[in-house]
């Protein structure tokens, strides 16, 4: 289990934020980092700074502002695609508007920074808060550019798995390559242990997407807090769909052709569609195929953390990377 002590002191730090603002962006801030997310990044962030020989106090601030600017983007993310609801309520963008959203979703990245810059309070050096900005702005950058990938191949089903993987890897593991890199920064690791931590993330965060593709199919929208039917309305490639396509018959082939082209969605609804995918994965294994992608990633990022000194620190993030292809949100 993860420490109840990291996750109630960061609840603690998010409320103190915005605590004092009477600000409409305040508000929107707050309501954005309500309670109902996983943690998984600054968790994973203390977690590497106390394995690479820190202390999670002197990382705290970090911490906080790593799930800033993971909220940031899925503030953005809803708004790109759409989707109405985020942790089971209201979107940002739906609670308090387009435009509003947008500024609150730039205001947490730049608060993201300046969290990083807190540390120096905590007496972290300045090299290492420097060093690790540039691992966090870069991680940032390549979000970005998975980001642009993604809608460069979106409903495109001569997408093939190494761009996808590509894809994934710029888009969801590399916040998790930077929240692991910068708490071992921040902690005062090893180059080694910077260069370990940062391979961990890298296929956490392969482990981690990919499942997410998969909880349309193995959750329910309770569970996961969003639409199901998101990834089939927006044309977006998810592995299992791509697995599908290339080894499916002529019939699961148009199936998907016809689904991403919104033919099926047109005709019989997105409740049909997102059923007539379903089979076609079931069909093909494409699902079981994912599920055994996303646990490979899984392994090999547990396989990363042999090289650490072995820690409770280190124990938790194996822990994390099975969890992360056995979560039902």
């Amino acid at each position: 289990m993860l420490p109840q002590e990291y996750l109630t002191l960061l609840n603690s730090e998010f409320e103190l934020c915005w605590a004092g603002g009477d600000r409409l962006l305040d508000a929107i801030c707050r309501y954005a980092m309500a309670p109902g997310g996983k943690l998984l990044r600054p968790i994973l962030l203390l977690e590497s700074a106390v394995a690479a020989g820190g202390r999670a106090a002197d990382v705290l601030p970090a911490a906080v502002g790593t799930e800033c600017g993971h909220v940031a983007s899925l503030v953005h993310d809803d708004i790109i695609d759409g989707d109405d609801t985020r942790r089971g309520r209201p979107a940002v963008h739906r609670e308090h508007g387009r435009d509003n959203a947008i500024i609150a979703g730039d205001a947490l990245i730049f608060f993201l920074f300046r969290c990083l810059s807190d540390c120096r309070a905590t007496g972290v050096g300045d090299d290492r808060i420097v060093s690790a900005l540039r691992v966090v702005a870069q991680a940032g950058y390549d979000m970005c550019h998975g980001q642009s990938l993604e809608a460069e191949v979106c409903g495109d089903l001569s997408c093939d798995t190494e761009t996808y993987l590509e894809m994934i890897r710029l888009k969801t593991a590399a916040f998790f390559r930077a929240a692991c890199q910068s708490g071992a920064i921040l902690g005062g690791g090893s180059a080694e242990a910077v260069r370990v931590l940062g391979a961990y993330g890298d296929h956490l965060g392969a482990a981690f997407q990919i499942h997410d593709d998969l909880l349309a199919y193995d959750s329910t929208p309770e569970a996961t807090g969003k639409s199901a039917v998101s990834d089939i309305r927006n044309r977006r490639l998810t592995l299992p769909v791509i697995l599908a396509y290339e080894t499916g018959s002529d019939a699961d082939r148009r199936t998907l052709e016809d689904v991403l082209r919104g033919v099926q969605d047109d005709t019989l609804g997105e409740d049909a569609a997102f059923a007539a995918v379903h089979g076609v994965l079931e069909r093909t294994g494409a699902l079981e195929s994912s599920r055994g992608r996303a646990r490979w990633h899984s392994a090999r990022a547990r396989e990363q953390l042999a090289v650490l000194p072995p820690s409770p620190s280190a124990d938790r993030l194996a822990h994390v990377a099975r969890l992360a292809v056995t979560r039902d949100r």
